[in-house]
């Protein structure tokens, strides 16, 4: 594999040790390997961080939500979230390989403009990734100060969410080495919180392990199946793909790259897991699905002190949100200091907000989010997967990634990328079953009402660029 042509140490390449937490000085350039301090565990801390959150109680209640059982929920979770989370994986040895960003690894397989696209579509999902998550913290606040009698007003509820956001625009401002500190220092605390959280719930909780769901027909029962494994199963590690190459391309270059995909796969698996196997029990109780009222509901006065804690949750996978979106901004050409991009972030982001808080469930609401991101991201991960390892076999000349349209070995738009990702797109939408029908495609009906819009659009989409890429290469070789 070709090196980064920013080997060598620059001034910027202080590491963290030695100055404590410095200014994350770093674009979209491969990081140097004099900045690259990260450990795997430091990477499992900042994945467990962003995962352990009292949104992902929300998968679980999902699946009840849905009208399936307990223990079908639980098993959708456990063996889907196999999946996800081990794509999820690769993806961070893909980025620590190459030291570059999750966008600009974008640049082989769609061509230098062709993959702006994909990375106008991310800088929009990051900030709605705040807004939504934002609302979970901004819900739980307000339920623990209903708890004093302090009674929500508009005003409340501005100034506890512009709290919130300027705790996280702060740790994404100052950049990685920010947000690996606040993970690394401030997560083991959480996961021993949300232990006592998960023992007191499960001893207070008359968890009904018999629940059988409502939806009796069978037809119904694999729609709901299909349904959740979609949304939060196979769905909820694929979602964080774009993410991945971020943070993973400031692992140490001495790291063995098993041990990055375990620690990476491990971070998203473990909380994820935990606490959606936590909500589908609290919502089996009769809890209902929404996060305030599940944690309220079971813990009542003593989840006053543990709620502020877990605040922490949602403000740690903001600041990967917001950190993201400005190298998302950065790899499609935007020219602006990332504190710029930030604030525009935390405006968009709280319109997001909005529309959630006026949203009549939460849960409903929540799977449209997720159905509609897979839509591109499945047959876009598929496509950087196949172009990475099979057509390119591992080995990516970094430094053609960087260069000009014409004097780079990538063109402008790479057609066979980009008709495969539209191909992809369109065959995932056939085979979607969301809960509005603009999101029901025509296969899905046909098919008994089922949703594998994420196999369709990533075996169509990679299966398609693989011909398309051979092909065109193919050609190059005789010429």
């Amino acid at each position: 594999m070709s090196t980064s042509p920013l080997d060598a140490p620059t001034t910027t390449t202080r590491s963290a040790d030695e100055s404590g937490v410095p200014f994350d000085a770093h674009g979209i350039e491969p990081i140097p390997d004099g900045s690259r301090d990260c450990s795997p565990w430091e990477l499992f801390w900042i994945w467990s961080g962003a995962n352990i959150a009292p949104i992902n109680w929300v998968l679980g209640a999902l699946g009840i939500t849905l009208g399936l059982s307990l223990v079908e929920t639980l098993v959708v979770v456990v063996l889907g979230n196999v999946i996800g989370c081990a794509v999820f994986g690769v993806f961070n040895v893909i980025g620590h390989r190459t030291a570059v960003n999750q966008m600009v690894l974008g640049r082989a397989p769609f061509g230098v403009s062709g993959s702006i696209l994909p990375g106008v579509v991310q800088f929009f999902l990051t900030m709605g990734w705040v807004g939504v998550n934002t609302w979970v913290v901004l819900d739980l606040v307000l339920a623990i100060l209903a708890k004093f009698g302090v009674a929500g007003t508009l005003w409340l509820d501005l100034v506890v969410a512009a709290g919130i956001m300027a705790i996280q625009l702060g740790l994404a401002l100052y950049g990685f080495y920010a947000i690996r500190s606040f993970e690394k220092y401030t997560v083991p605390a959480t996961v021993l919180v949300m232990a006592v959280m998960t023992v007191v719930a499960m001893a207070t909780t008359d968890v009904d392990w018999t629940l059988s769901g409502t939806a009796v027909e069978p037809g119904d029962k694999v729609t709901a199946v299909t349904q959740l494994l979609t949304a939060i199963g196979i769905g909820w590690g694929l979602t964080w793909i774009p993410y991945a190459s971020d943070y993973s391309r400031f692992v140490r270059v001495t790291a063995a790259p098993r041990a990055v995909f375990w620690s990476s796969a491990l971070g998203m698996y473990i909380p994820t897991v935990w606490l959606a196997a936590l909500g589908a029990c609290l919502a089996s109780a009769g809890s209902g699905s929404d996060p305030s009222t599940l944690v309220v509901s079971t813990f009542g006065v003593m989840a006053i002190p543990v709620l502020l804690l877990l605040i922490h949750g949602p403000i740690a996978t903001n600041i990967l949100n917001l950190y993201s979106c400005s190298l998302a901004a950065l790899s499609i050409g935007v020219r602006a200091a990332r504190w710029k991009i930030t604030l525009i972030a935390g405006l968009v982001a709280s319109a997001v907000l909005a529309v959630f808080v006026e949203a009549d469930s939460f849960a409903h609401a929540f799977d449209n989010w997720m159905v509609s991101i897979l839509v591109w991201i499945s047959p876009w991960a598929a496509i950087m997967l196949v172009d990475y390892f099979v057509i390119r076999r591992g080995a990516l000349d970094v430094a053609e990634l960087y260069l000009p349209v014409g004097t780079s070995e990538h063109p402008k738009y790479n057609a066979g990328g980009l008709i495969s990702l539209a191909a992809g797109i369109i065959a995932g939408w056939a085979w979607q079953f969301g809960l509005v029908p603009v999101m029901q495609g025509p296969l899905a009906t046909a098919l008994g009402n089922t949703d594998f819009s994420w196999l369709s659009g990533s075996v169509v989409a990679g299966g398609l660029y693989f011909l398309l890429a051979r092909r065109t290469r193919a050609r190059t070789t005789v010429r």
